[in-house]
């Protein structure tokens, strides 16, 4: 059991790493799209969406080892790691409409 508690240790971090790293992307792509560079906007929220699956594939680690009885006591590393997935995939929702919506605006893109 000690072993399982130090791998979900590191699959917590995991998910904490990538969802931090999706969220920066996708706030950078924003940016870009204010900007009006939105060859870079692409590329960014490819980068964004890429991390965010390595995210959920972590999150996923955790709920099977957990389906497989090998739960995790409820730690506060483990809300976090929750917290920035949620967060993150909630910033990527808005920020790709947004981006559609600066888009529109500009005349940019149909």
């Amino acid at each position: 059991m000690e072993e399982w508690n130090n791998s979900a240790e590191i699959i917590a971090m995991s998910l904490i790493a990538n969802s931090g790293a999706a969220r920066s992307l996708a706030f950078e792509a924003l940016k870009k799209a204010k900007a009006c560079e939105f060859d870079k906007v692409d590329e960014l929220m490819v980068e964004a969406n890429s991390a965010i699956q390595k995210a959920h594939h972590s999150q996923t680690e955790l709920l099977q080892e957990e389906a497989r009885g090998n739960g995790q006591e409820l730690s506060i590393l483990l809300v976090h790691a929750q917290d920035h997935f949620m967060t993150s995939l909630l910033a990527i929702d808005l920020i790709t409409e947004m981006i559609e919506l600066h888009s529109n605006q500009k005349g940019e893109r149909k």
